[in-house]
């Protein structure tokens, strides 16, 4: 585990700045929670705060896309000016001395950015390969900054890439996936993109028309459906692990996986239909996520 040193008073009122972002935020899946290592968890909430605060910029409702463009053009400066030195916002103070003292570079945040960018742009996904090459830059950085920060996996330029962080990929790509499953309602009730590969839906014979019209089919419930089992594939590849990591950090990613084998299977259970009842864990599910994540790390 890396040794990680604790937060210099000057910048406590940054990191709590952060935290609250997190605390504002519920999500299906724990970030920085009283699972993972005490002194990564400001880390984690810094870095959370990062992406939250730039995927709000990116779904801004009511603005064009250029102003949603010119903000995270904006946080994509305020980060550049961190290896510099001049961090103007508690959000890149805090994440300044992150860099300082794990030694994160800030490749993965611009990967995350470059996502964020492509929720403004690109609104329709044509195979399931781009859908999981904007994983890699929406999701997949996420687990390799935890990964990096708890001193598990380092990646190397040119270097293949660890086992730990292609079981984290596989992961994180499932989660990216569930979330988009999940929101499919929302999304497009909100004008979002729609995060569903067209060629996979026409082999479904499932028509961008029935979901702008929210309308429910047996068709589209196979198509979802697959894409279930798809994700809990993914999940069952990466699933190795949370056995490879040290606790409490295996802790945390086994609950993670948990999360989203529930929301996954509250789709199934639901028949796909996720286009006017979107799946939510309730506190009784979150118990038993945790209860069957602690027995993931013993098994």
């Amino acid at each position: 585990m890396r040794v990680l040193h604790s937060i210099p008073s000057h910048l406590t009122d940054d990191f709590n700045y952060c935290r609250d972002i997190v605390r504002k935020n519920t999500e299906n899946f724990p970030v920085g929670s009283l699972l993972a290592p005490r002194r990564m968890r400001p880390h984690l909430h810094a870095i959370y705060a990062f992406a939250r605060t730039a995927d709000d910029f990116a779904d801004l409702p009511g603005r064009e896309d250029n102003t949603r463009l010119q903000l995270l053009d904006d946080w994509s400066r305020r980060l550049t000016q961190i290896q510099y030195g001049k961090p103007d916002h508690p959000v890149f103070r805090a994440l300044c001395h992150t860099f300082e003292v794990t030694g994160l570079t800030t490749a993965p945040f611009h990967d995350l950015l470059i996502a964020f960018r492509l929720d403004v742009t690109n609104k329709n996904y044509e195979t399931l390969d781009e859908l999981e090459e904007y994983c890699r830059y929406s999701a997949n950085p996420v687990g390799r900054i935890i990964l990096h920060l708890a001193g598990e996996a380092i990646i190397e330029p040119g270097e293949e890439l660890p086992q730990k962080v292609k079981y984290s990929d596989a992961i994180c790509t499932a989660l990216q996936i569930t979330n988009h499953l999940q929101d499919l309602g929302q999304d497009i009730a909100n004008n979002r993109p729609l995060y569903l590969p067209r060629e996979e839906m026409e082999r479904f014979g499932v028509n961008e028309d029935m979901l702008l019209q929210r309308r429910f089919t047996p068709m589209l419930g196979n198509f979802v459906l697959d894409l279930v089992d798809q994700s809990k594939q993914l999940i069952d590849y990466g699933a190795p692990l949370v056995t490879q990591l040290q606790w409490p950090l295996n802790l945390e990613i086994a609950a993670i996986i948990e999360g989203g084998l529930g929301v996954l299977n509250k789709i199934d259970e639901q028949g796909g239909n996720t286009l006017r009842n979107r799946p939510k864990l309730s506190k009784w599910d979150k118990a038993g996520c945790i209860w069957r994540a602690n027995q993931r790390t013993k098994s």
